[in-house]
């Protein structure tokens, strides 16, 4: 059994999550990553994206192994807010941040793993499969990272996506599509004292819509919700405006197309119904995927985690991830759990023993 190095392990976690590197400005992450890569004997690619998308690149990294097969392993650089400054405090095993940022183990985790796991093969002169990594950037609010890699790059069949949490073991073999709506209601202003009754209220037609919506928790498959909503001047003018932005998710694209067009034929049947005028941008964010136990991507995955005694099981996700666009790009791709938990909050934790498990995981994979 490969032994992994605990200590090396956290301390590159360590190292490189105290690196700032918020969606966007992931370009001090990214340089150092891409050295790492090239001293561990890594033929480093930097590939750049549109400067929308980030200061710095995607990084494409390729192994040569003399094992048959090649995989590609990927992560995302970036974090969410606030994520600069972060001070990671160790206590029982248990690495988390200070409480006032997110620890980044989201995702920095499974790049710790992967790297640790190369380190490993490499120190027990171990023979292993090729290896290409995808580390992108922008991944958190929209996967830009992985909709711009270029592909032309990548080799290999298949991909393991580790941006996941969960007991070790997990597979997350489906996960939904997205469909995004930006709805902008026009009323007519009108003085709230002197003549309401002149006025259409555009939160009035934004209510009256929302109450005969159907949202949150659709079935097993399918959820939707209105997250932002923008309007309003002053509380003696009738709301002449409002901005609306909401989502609808789901593993089946047909129950997305129609909870998507229940949504926006509610909207317009309210704003008929006050005389408002209405805009709706519909935009795909990504698409789902599904894939099926006994595809041999997903056997080979489970046949490596009973290697090492860890007990995998296949489960579906309600989130997006680079997993999402990469299987749309014609890559047969699962993504894993690296143990990370409370992603997204201060109070972000990850289990110095999940990070070893993964680890072994990646080694196990690899030299099989």
């Amino acid at each position: 059994m490969t032994q992994v190095n605990q200590e090396r392990l956290v301390n590159h976690f360590l190292d490189i999550i105290q690196i700032d590197s918020e969606s966007k400005n992931e370009k001090a992450i990214a340089e150092a990553l891409a050295e790492q890569l090239g001293e561990l004997g890594f033929t480093v690619s930097k590939l750049p994206v549109p400067e929308h998308v980030s200061n710095g690149f995607n990084i494409y990294a390729r192994l040569d192994g003399s094992l048959e097969g090649s995989i590609i392993f990927s992560s995302h650089m970036d974090t969410v807010t606030p994520g600069n400054g972060i001070e990671p405090i160790i206590e029982d095993g248990v690495i988390r941040s200070k409480g006032n940022t997110i620890l980044g183990g989201d995702d920095k985790s499974g790049i710790a793993a992967v790297m640790e796991a190369v380190r490993v093969i490499k120190e027990n002169n171990q023979e292993h499969k090729t290896l290409e990594l995808a580390f992108t950037v922008y991944e958190e609010g929209g996967l830009h990272g992985s909709k711009n890699f270029d592909m032309s790059y990548i080799q290999s069949n298949h991909a393991i996506v580790l941006d996941s949490g969960g007991p070790i073991g997990t597979i997350i073999t489906s996960a939904p599509g997205q469909q995004n709506l930006k709805v902008t209601i026009t009323g007519r202003p009108a003085h709230a004292g002197l003549a309401p009754e002149e006025g259409i209220n555009a939160l009035t037609v934004a209510a009256d819509a929302i109450t005969n919506m159907t949202l949150s928790r659709i079935d097993e498959e399918t959820t939707a919700n209105i997250g932002v909503v923008r309007g309003g001047q002053a509380t003696n003018i009738v709301m002449p405006e409002l901005y609306i932005e909401g989502e609808a998710r789901s593993l089946d694209d047909e129950k997305l197309a129609k909870q998507v067009e229940h949504m926006e034929s509610t909207f317009k049947a309210a704003a008929d119904k006050h005389g408002a005028e209405i805009e709706i941008i519909s935009t795909r964010a990504y698409n789902a995927y599904k894939i099926a136990d006994e595809n041999p991507h997903v056997v080979s995955i489970k046949e490596a985690f009973e290697s090492i005694n860890i007990d995998p099981f296949t489960k579906p996700t309600g989130g997006g991830s680079d997993a999402n666009v990469f299987n749309e790009k014609g890559l047969t791709t699962v993504n894993l759990s690296t143990g990370m938990s409370k992603v997204h909050t201060t109070e972000e934790f990850i289990k110095v023993s999940d990070m070893v498990d993964i680890t072994r995981f990646v080694a196990a994979y690899l030299t099989r």
